[in-house]
Order: structure tokens, then C-alpha cells, then sequence
């Protein structure tokens, strides 16, 4: 047994979770839970107030980091990278901790103990994450193109600049697999956008953005941006669509093989020239794709030339994606029934926060792509009307409807994935032993319990 299930771990750790949660752990069945992994933790402890007069501190919570401290030092030696757990701490002290591993099936919940999305299908991506770009046999580069005045305007701006040789463009398209267009050449033969050529001189690295437009890197980091650069979680990635109008200059897709990252906008989105454009875009157009989209990308200029032409121009449209017909939110404050969200082209159906009388899921019964369904307690009038959807690829629901659905045998097979909708109040133990029924359907490992019994002692008195 590894020094993650060991009492002596976790002990001082228990000894401030007690001390501040005297109350709930008293009551009948109390208990408190938390989770805890490499990069960042969520355990039941108040927030410190900074004595008047001063910041907060890293010394007035020494004593919750070093106990934290405790338990992430032990998972590199567990191999594991996140671990929950859940105490119950009678005043006698006699502690029993309850200890949930990492499945390679069930994604760590964010920010309480519960498990996130269950993995029912190993390497399942949700569908906007398959999505592929479309050809599009009419696409050309931009009438604006016009390399020697690319080159002229480049050399002008930044005559210091040092060019990438032939045989370094040729070493990038090998690397890359794809033959860099021929503007991104001529870019790169003006300048390499070395930092080492700048001799980290960020006055002369400014001019070459200024040049450009943006943040220019270097030949040697070009990149393509396919879907693995755009990381998900099930539970989120589920409730996207990619769809791509017919006048749309940009594919609304995840990633695309022939979207070449060049830089950056200064601000985290990544710049890339596009060589699988939109039904109304041009090959080669710039693009950038918003670091806070999960989906899609906007049109920066129609060519390097154009953008080069109009340096200072913003990138960003303020134009938000589109959901219905494709997404329907269904709660008080959005679409208010499943008539109205019913509709051919639906994919993804959240049922929210909702006052009135649950839902019927009949309006949706035979939507040939209707994959996601989400319902928030109390939403649905019968889980069982959930058979009739025949496609679905994720589904997440309060621990109430699962449980009608295992009973009667009908969790739909189509599934990839699922979730379980729990709010952290919730106890951690029957969730977890909900999502191992889940799991189980589809032979998944489960997520693996150990129970720890220590002895804190009796809680002492209050002064």
C-alpha cells in the first residue's frame, strides 16, 4: 500500500477539516469530502481573512498548504494524478476515510469529490471532435494576394530582418507534412522570427509584429492546429456543434489539418494561415482561433497581403456562434419547451433550471441528431421516455433518473459517455458507487475505493 492510503498522510489534513467542520461532521451521516490533485485541490475549508490593515498571506495558511502538501507529495509515487476522498470524524475521533482513486474510465469532477464524465467507449470523441473539414473544390487564394508587394512591404518595414533560408522552409514543410503557402514563404524569407536573431530585444521583436499584425513566431515553432489542440471534457465538448453555414468564409470545426498556426494575437489566441476554407472563404486566409472557443475560428483577413496592407485591424467580430436549431438551452430564462427546441437539426438538448411542470421528452422521440441530452433535476416527467432516443452519445442526469434507468434495464447502448449531475452536497459514496453501475454495463474499470481507519482522538474542548 502506497503513502496515499496511508492514515498518517492524510491525518493533519482531517485534523483542520475537523476543526472547521465540528458541525456537519456531528450531525447524523455527516461527513465531509473533498479532492485533491498535482495541480490544485478543493477541500472544505473556510477562506482566511487577512488580519486588518494587510494582504492575505501565503504564512496565515501555511498550515492548510503543508497538509495539502502532504497528500500531493504521496501521488507521484501512486502514479496517479488526482485522488478524492470523503471522511466521517465522530467526536470520538474514530475516523473512517474513504478513498477514491483515479479510473482510466471516469474524468476527476471539478471542484467537489463527485466523478466527471464516465468514459463508456475507450478513445469515444464527441462529434464535433470527429467533425473533419469539408472540400470545398471552388476555393482559391484571394485576388488580394501579391507576393512581390508582400515582400517589398516586409523588406521595408523591417530591412534588419533575418530570412529563413530555402532548405529551413523545406526542413518546416517536411516537419509539418504540408507545404507551407506560398505567402507564408515569402514571410518567412524576410524574416525567420528567431528570438536569438532579435538577441532578445523586445523593441525589435515589436517591429516585426507591428510589421505583420500580430505576433509572428518563429519557422521553428510553426504548428497544426487539428483537434488535439483544443483539449475537452466530455461533460462540456458534448454540448458543442460544429456546423458550417453555406456563407461561411471559416469551417466551423475543432481543428483542421490545414490550419497552420504562425502566432499569436499577443492574448493567447493562436494566428493561422487556413488551407481548408469555408464555401465563401479563400485558401490561405488568416484566421484566428479564439482561446476561450472550444469550436470554430474567425476570419482575421482574406490574405497575408490584405492583413499586411492594414496591420492595426481587429481580428475579433464580436459575432457570437450560433446555437439553435443545432443547441437548445430549455429553462426559464431560454427557449421555455421542447416544441419549440424540437426541430430536424437538433443535436445537443440541455434541459436547465425550471419552475413549471417537467418535460416530455416526445417532441424529440425520432430527431435523427439528437446525440446529447442533459436534464437538470426535477426536468423530466419519465426518464424512461429516454429509450426512445436512438442516438444518443452522451447523457447526463441527476442520480434519481440513472437510477430509474438501471432499474428498468434501459440505459440507451448507444452511449459513449455519461455523467452524473450532483451538486456538492451530495455524499461522494453512492455517486461513486452509482457511476461504477454505470460502467459496469460497458465492462469499464471502475473507480477503485479503499477505506482507511484511523484515530484522531476525542475533539477537545472548546476553550
Amino acid at each position: 500500500m502506497s503513502s496515499l492510503h496511508d492514515f498518517a498522510t492524510w491525518e493533519p489534513l482531517l485534523r483542520l477539516l475537523r476543526t472547521a467542520q465540528t458541525e456537519t461532521l456531528a450531525a447524523p451521516g455527516g461527513n465531509v469530502a473533498g479532492s485533491i490533485g498535482r495541480g490544485s485541490w478543493s477541500v472544505p475549508l473556510p477562506q482566511r481573512r487577512p488580519q486588518p490593515g494587510r494582504a492575505l498571506l501565503v504564512s496565515d495558511m501555511q498550515e492548510e498548504f503543508d497538509a495539502i502538501e502532504r497528500v500531493r507529495n504521496a501521488l507521484p509515487a501512486a502514479e496517479a494524478a488526482h485522488i478524492a476522498f470523503t471522511a466521517e470524524i465522530p467526536p470520538s475521533g474514530k475516523t473512517v476515510l474513504h478513498l477514491f482513486d483515479s479510473s482510466p474510465a471516469a474524468d476527476p469532477g471539478i471542484g467537489n469529490a463527485h466523478p466527471g464524465a464516465l468514459l463508456l467507449v475507450e478513445g469515444a470523441l464527441p462529434e464535433p471532435w470527429r467533425r473533419l473539414p469539408e472540400a470545398v473544390p471552388g476555393a482559391r487564394p484571394a485576388p488580394s494576394v501579391d507576393l512581390a508587394l508582400l515582400e517589398r512591404t516586409l523588406r521595408e518595414r523591417i530591412p534588419e530582418a533575418i530570412g529563413a533560408t530555402e532548405a529551413e522552409i523545406a526542413a518546416a514543410d517536411a516537419r509539418l507534412g504540408v507545404a507551407l503557402p506560398e505567402e507564408i514563404k515569402v514571410l518567412y524569407r524576410v524574416t525567420r522570427a528567431r528570438w536569438a536573431d532579435w538577441g532578445d530585444d523586445y523593441e525589435t521583436a515589436q517591429r516585426v509584429f507591428d510589421a505583420v499584425g500580430f505576433e509572428l513566431g518563429s519557422l521553428d515553432g510553426v504548428s497544426i492546429a487539428d483537434r488535439s489542440c483544443r483539449p475537452f471534457r466530455w461533460e462540456h465538448a458534448a454540448m458543442e456543434a460544429a456546423v458550417t453555414g453555406p456563407d461561411a468564409a471559416v469551417q466551423d470545426l475543432v481543428g483542421s489539418p490545414g490550419w497552420i498556426v504562425i502566432g499569436d494575437t499577443g492574448g493567447g489566441d493562436q494566428v493561422a494561415v487556413d488551407l481548408t476554407p469555408g464555401p465563401c472563404g479563400h485558401t490561405g486566409q488568416i484566421i484566428v482561433l479564439d482561446h476561450e472557443q472550444s469550436v470554430g475560428a474567425q476570419l482575421f483577413a482574406e490574405s497575408l497581403t490584405d492583413l499586411v496592407q492594414d496591420p492595426e485591424r481587429d481580428w475579433y467580430s464580436g459575432r457570437h456562434r450560433d446555437e439553435l436549431p443545432h443547441v437548445a438551452w430549455v429553462n426559464h430564462h431560454s427557449v421555455r419547451s421542447i416544441e419549440d427546441a424540437a426541430h430536424p437539426e437538433l443535436e445537443v438538448l440541455s434541459l436547465g433550471v425550471w419552475d413549471g411542470e417537467p418535460f416530455s421528452l416526445a417532441p424529440v422521440v425520432g430527431l435523427p441528431r439528437l446525440r446529447t441530452l442533459c436534464g437538470y433535476p426535477g426536468t423530466l416527467a419519465d426518464p424512461l421516455e429516454i429509450a426512445g432516443l436512438k442516438g444518443l452519445e452522451f447523457l447526463e442526469l441527476t442520480p434519481e433518473d440513472w437510477r430509474v434507468l438501471l432499474d428498468a434495464g434501459a440505459v440507451p447502448r448507444s452511449l459513449s459517455a455519461a455523467a452524473i449531475m450532483a451538486y456538492s452536497d451530495r455524499d461522494t459514496r453512492p455517486i461513486v458507487a452509482l457511476a461504477n453501475e454505470i460502467l459496469a454495463l460497458w465492462d469499464r474499470p471502475p473507480i477503485p475505493e479503499t477505506i482507511v481507519h484511523g484515530d484522531l482522538g476525542p475533539l477537545p474542548p472548546r476553550p
